[in-house]
């Protein structure tokens, strides 16, 4: 694949937390489809990248659980027990939103502290591509955590399921300010509001690369089939809208569920265009004082749920959230 493993760790690394390598394997298969061209004449950032002569960098995260919180690994699922979808999305979205701030907070630090002083970051687009694997049922959040860690744009989902009615356009959305820790301390939301985040252009996320991506894009034979069951945004405007059957049916491709959002007040912005392809969802300002562009959501993938059975001594399936791979590597 050329992806080089620089500091020669990647297969024990792969045994000991699998979530941080494959986001990374992940990324340089996406950035390879992209045709971008690499540089690994440095050691980091993660990705030294650039399109038609325009040169950016990626470094790449993950949110992890909170120490002694649920790791995501520790819910899995079989035929004989099937995963319980009664899922406190508050809840969830709030768990996220606090792994996804601390995991860009960690990594703005890292970037004044270290990269921003090396010469061949100086002057460049930052991208911070983050996926997150912070808690059971992470591949259910979609985009809700991160828009709200970055704009301060929370979709109150709960707020509509009480009551369907009050809301004939869709969930509200609200600006909630912070949100809170277990212990109390509050976390201001809206990142990319004001110029605090200046050195991060935009960040790249997806809660779909995971294991069910390999899933989804590997042969279906009569031995081996993978059942989907997806979540989609529509045309003309993005509504949620079920699509299930075989893998191969399905039709998903490898960027499919990739976001971007772009920070307004970056001092080195990089272009929509860099990025823009169907079913990749983006967030940016419009030129000539135009608003929030959304583009995208008409072709987005929001979520699946896989199911893969294997004919051998008997049927044998994954984890919903493909996370089950990782314990069999250990």
């Amino acid at each position: 694949m050329g992806f080089p493993d620089r500091d020669g760790k990647m297969i024990q690394e792969f045994q000991l937390s699998f979530n941080s390598p494959f986001w990374e394997i992940y990324l340089h298969a996406v950035f390879r489809d992209y045709g971008f061209e690499f540089d690994w004449s440095h050691a980091a950032p993660d990705f030294q990248l650039s399109r038609e002569g325009h040169p950016f960098l990626v470094e790449a995260v993950i949110a992890s659980a909170a120490q002694g919180k649920p790791n995501e690994w520790d819910v899995q699922f079989s035929l004989e027990s099937p995963p319980n979808l009664d899922i406190d999305i508050e809840a969830l979205n709030r768990e996220a939103m606090v792994r996804l701030a601390n995991a860009i907070h960690g990594k703005a630090r890292k970037f004044n502290d270290s990269y921003s002083r090396l010469p061949h970051v100086i002057r460049k687009p930052f991208v911070l591509a983050i996926a997150p694997f912070e808690q059971p049922h992470f591949n259910y959040q979609y985009n809700r955590p991160i828009m709200s860690v970055l704009y301060d744009h929370y979709v109150d989902e709960p707020a509509y399921m009480r009551n369907p009615a009050a809301f004939p356009n869709g969930p509200p959305t609200r600006h909630l300010g912070f949100v809170a820790k277990d212990n109390g301390a509050e976390i201001e939301l809206g990142l990319f509001n004001d110029d605090r985040m200046r050195q991060i252009s935009a960040v790249l996320f997806s809660c779909t690369a995971t294991w069910g991506k390999v899933s989804a894009l590997s042969p279906q034979t009569p031995e081996h089939q993978t059942m989907m069951r997806t979540m989609w945004g529509s045309t003309p405007d993005g509504q949620p809208m079920v699509r299930a059957g075989r893998a191969d049916e399905i039709g998903e491709t490898l960027i499919d569920g990739l976001q971007v959002y772009h920070n307004p007040f970056a001092s080195y912005p990089i272009d929509p265009a860099f990025f823009r392809r169907r079913g990749v969802v983006q967030r940016y300002r419009g030129k000539a004082r135009m608003g929030w562009v959304m583009e995208g959501l008409d072709n987005s993938l929001m979520h699946r749920m896989p199911i893969t059975v294997v004919a051998r001594d008997g049927p044998s399936t994954e984890s919903a959230a493909g996370a089950a791979p990782q314990r069999r590597l250990r």
